[in-house]
């Protein structure tokens, strides 16, 4: 046994030390990097009452309708500490304190909702986003009113600069008029299989509201995109179609996984920094393109047959209809052809298309989307508390 005055003496020299020990930077660059943070307030003009859901997006990829980016990370701000004892329809304004910490040197955009039914879940898509009677809210240029980049600049030593006192808006004029674009594929298969000809499905929008998925009344709000206001539909890559609203992404499924996108294993909305990477071809010159050694993000030529529709969606001159046409039923064709949007600015035909699953996410005018399959999918929600349903798990299969 150590000798008590042994104990004693080891004590006193720890105590009575007036210099902290040396402090070393590891060789892991995770442990070394120096974060700031974004703080400010919420501050919501509407008679909307629930938790506020707050969402940090890099600026270079914003999220819907917009781009296809998803948050960095999220905050949450309670409705009790933003309403209070509000009264019932007051339209306020209420203001909260919010904060985003850990946040690395770079440009920012804040986005969230006002989660009425309090049913927002992160963990899962068909949770994580609105639905009908929510509010929505971003931090915007407080003389403009436009989105505001919110910048986390370093000083002269390279530390980062906090970003303080970002107001993010709320009113009920971004209130959500529907539920999520929810749909099944009308065969009731669990798959379709893509061969040389186009591929032809019907999708419907299907009510879910059971276990912790409350979209009981989901729609397509289908529109024609003018954006210049010219009264002609716009065709902004060429090919002839007017740029039609919903949007549909059918993206190649990792192998042996259920639910993970081909180059994103770890879920971030980011390719890989390694992964699968196919043959491009020349279209022009039908000559290969070797690979490349940069993993390739893999989506099946594809888009809606509007032609149904097209009588609501331009009124007698034929001009586009500026207010979206809510409709059940939706047309979608698979073409055979493949390409790589790892740059979505240029996207590169692949010279095969690449056997395996694909998924089929259909996108909002309102930013709000649904993919199949999803967590809903037998043999999946079970094991989280999810409904099981079987269209759910539905699937395009290139043999």
């Amino acid at each position: 046994m150590m000798n008590r005055a042994v104990v004693f003496v080891v004590a006193a020299l720890c105590l009575s030390a007036c210099e902290a020990p040396p402090v070393f930077p590891t060789a892991d660059k995770r442990q070394n990097t120096v974060t700031a943070r974004i703080e400010g307030d919420v501050v919501v003009a509407s008679t909307a009452r629930g938790d506020v859901v707050l969402f940090l997006y890099d600026a270079a990829r914003p999220p819907p309708p917009e781009g296809t980016g998803r948050p960095l990370t999220f905050t949450v701000v309670s409705r009790d500490v933003l309403f209070a004892n509000a009264a019932d329809g007051s339209p306020g304004p209420f203001v909260a304190p919010y904060a985003f910490s850990l946040v690395p040197p770079g440009r920012y955009l804040i986005r969230g909702f006002i989660d009425v039914q309090r049913d927002f879940v992160p963990w899962y898509g068909v949770t994580s986003d609105t639905n009908t009677g929510d509010v929505g809210g971003a931090a915007v240029d407080p003389m403009t009113k436009a989105l505001r980049v919110v910048e986390v600049p370093v000083d002269d030593t390279d530390t980062p600069v906090p970003a303080l006192g970002v107001t993010v808006s709320f009113s009920d004029t971004a209130r959500v008029p529907v539920d999520r674009p929810v749909f099944q594929e009308t065969s009731g298969a669990s798959s379709a299989a893509l061969g040389s000809a186009p591929l032809r499905l019907t999708l419907d929008a299907f009510p879910i509201d059971q276990q912790g998925v409350v979209q009981p009344l989901p729609v397509f709000l289908a529109r024609l995109t003018d954006a210049n206001g010219d009264g002609v539909p716009d065709d902004s890559n060429g090919d002839g179609i007017p740029d039609f609203w919903p949007r549909v992404v059918v993206r190649k499924l990792a192998e042996g996984q259920l639910l993970v996108d081909e180059n994103d294993l770890d879920k971030n909305g980011v390719l890989d920094a390694e992964g699968v990477d196919y043959e491009h071809v020349d279209p022009m010159t039908g000559a290969t393109i070797p690979e490349d050694g940069k993993p390739d993000l893999v989506v099946l030529a594809a888009g809606f047959d509007f032609s149904a529709l097209l009588p609501n969606l331009v009124d007698g001159m034929g001009r586009p209809n500026p207010t979206p046409f809510p409709t059940t039923r939706l047309e979608l064709v698979v073409q055979p052809r493949a390409l790589d949007v790892s740059d979505p600015a240029s996207p590169k035909v692949l010279k095969t298309v690449p056997s395996g699953r694909y998924a089929v996410t259909v996108l909002q005018l309102t930013g709000q989307n649904w993919r199949v399959p999803n967590e809903a999918s037998p043999g999946i929600g079970e094991n989280f508390g999810l409904p099981s349903i079987a269209s759910q798990a539905f699937v395009v299969q290139v043999p």
